[in-house]
Formats: structure tokens, sequence, C-alpha cells
């Protein structure tokens, strides 16, 4: 069985995005890559990447809606089986494009943007409940050789945010979206990174606003969840943090898994790490916070 890279990344436009994409997969070289909001429909998708990532021997599944949303899939290790959405997942009002999913390299794997949830209680906070409901179901036919990868919109524990209190009020730290994450993984699936580096400060999304990036006030949200099949075979797991410095930047970060063996070696959880993190509790706040 040949080592696989698979790594997701939340690129907040793949357009804007070209210049850091294309250079980043020839450095990475990821052998499968989830991609969330794309913003493109799927012939633009191809239309703007099509004939770059063939030269990369990339083939492509894509799920996506113009301005908004969007899911990808690409893979140089077999695309086969591809599903577009997820069976029973309501819309707001309508089906959005947010999930995408195909057998790459023996492993079924899933490209997932999980709504944000917006307030809690806020009819696009049900809206998100409900939505990973639907994925649990789908995930639940066949966990044990699937990799649910994504954006998730939820930090899984107080551990994956800068500062609990400055998120008190907040989504993505609610008890209920917390449960349904929980509810998810507890079909066999491991947090890969976390298990990896179960006490270390691990980011994958900063605000571009108020220098919450250089002060590494972030949260973790992109995750990457294996069944055991899978997760027996990881030998690295870490966030590039790389792509997320420099000029027109995603404000997320690429999760990187290496299975089998690890070509750069099992080099720490967030490369490179953050050179002065704020650190004190109660010290900064969210951006948007008054």
């Amino acid at each position: 069985m040949r080592s696989v890279r698979i790594a997701t990344w939340n690129v907040n436009s793949v357009k804007q995005r070209v210049p850091r994409l294309l250079p980043w997969l020839d450095a990475r070289e990821p052998d499968v890559v989830c991609l969330q909001e794309t913003k493109l429909t799927d012939d633009a998708f191809v239309d703007l990447l099509g004939d770059e990532l063939a030269e990369r021997a990339y083939t492509v599944a894509v799920h996506g809606e113009a301005t908004w949303n969007g899911v990808a899939i690409l893979s140089r290790v077999g695309l086969d089986d591809v599903v577009m959405g997820v069976a029973g997942a309501p819309g707001f009002p309508n089906p959005e494009a947010r999930a995408v999913s195909a057998r790459c390299g023996g492993v079924r794997v899933v490209s997932v943007y999980v709504p944000n949830g917006r307030a809690p209680g806020s009819e696009h906070y049900e809206y998100k409940l409900a939505w990973l409901a639907s994925l649990r179901e789908t995930v639940a036919a066949g966990p044990e050789e699937t990799v649910v990868c994504g954006d998730m919109n939820i930090a899984p524990t107080d551990d994956d945010v800068f500062d609990p209190d400055a998120y008190i009020g907040q989504t993505h730290v609610t008890p209920p979206e917390r449960e349904a994450l929980a509810e998810l993984q507890a079909l066999g699936l491991r947090d890969v990174v976390r298990d990896r580096w179960p006490n270390e400060r691990v980011f994958t999304y900063w605000d571009y606003r108020a220098g919450m990036f250089h002060q590494d006030l972030g949260m973790r949200i992109d995750l990457v969840l294996a069944g055991a099949a899978v997760a027996g075979r990881v030998r690295a797991a870490w966030v590039d943090r790389q792509a997320r410095k420099g000029s027109g930047p995603s404000d997320h970060a690429p999760v990187i898994v290496d299975l089998d063996e690890a070509p750069d070696g099992d080099i720490g959880p967030v490369v490179p790490p953050p050179s002065a993190p704020v650190t004190r509790r109660g010290s900064a706040k969210l951006p948007q916070s008054p």
C-alpha cells in the first residue's frame, strides 16, 4: 500500500486563491485535497483550474455554486463513486453545495463545509445542527474506511480556541454544536490532529482583522476525522501555517495528514510554529466584540 498525503483547506474563494493554491500543490504534493468555500459553479471551477490540475495529474470532483459555499476533491490516487451533497440534508431554504465524497486510493473521502450557524438559536443555527445530523446518517453507512475532511465550523473543545472567555455567546463553541460533532465522531472517527498532538496549541483559522494571525489568536475548526482503518495508518498530522502567511492568504490554513509514511517527517502540530502567541486569558477579544 503506497503512502498517501491527504489535505483539507478552506480557500475562501478559489478564484482569489489561485496564486497561492497552485504553488502550494507543487510544494506540498498532496495526493488528495479537499477544498471548501470554492465559491464557483462547477463549470467555472473547471474553466479556471482544469488544465492546471490535469498537468499535475489531479482528477477533480466539484460541487459548487456561484458566490457562496462550494466544495471539491482533487485526487491523483483515483476518484471513483462520486456523490454530490448529503442525502436528506436540509436546505436554507434550498440545498447548498456543502459536501462531495469519492473513493480515493481505497479511502472514502468526504469534503464538507458545515454551515456557520451565525448566532445560537437562530434559524441558521438550527439548520447547522440538522445538516450535521444528516451528515452523521450518511457517514454511518460505512465509517471504518472513511475520512471526513473540512471546515466543520465547530471548535471541538475549549482547547481549540485561543481563549474560551472570548467566545462566550458565540457559535462554534456551544454545547449543542459540540455534541453534534461528538455524535459524528462516535461512529468511530478519530480527530487525527488532536490524537497526535493532545496537549498542543493548534489552530487552523485566524480572523483577518485586528492582527489575529500574528498574535496566534485563532480557532481549530478545520478537521480530519478518520475511521479506524485510516487512523491507524497516520504517520504525521499537522497544520501548514506557512500557507496562511504572506500576501493574499485564505483566513484558514491547510491541514495535512500523511498515511503510511511521512515525507517531511513527523514535524510538529503547526508548521512553522507561531513566534509570539498571546496566551494570557482575557487579554484579547474577538474583533466583532464591543
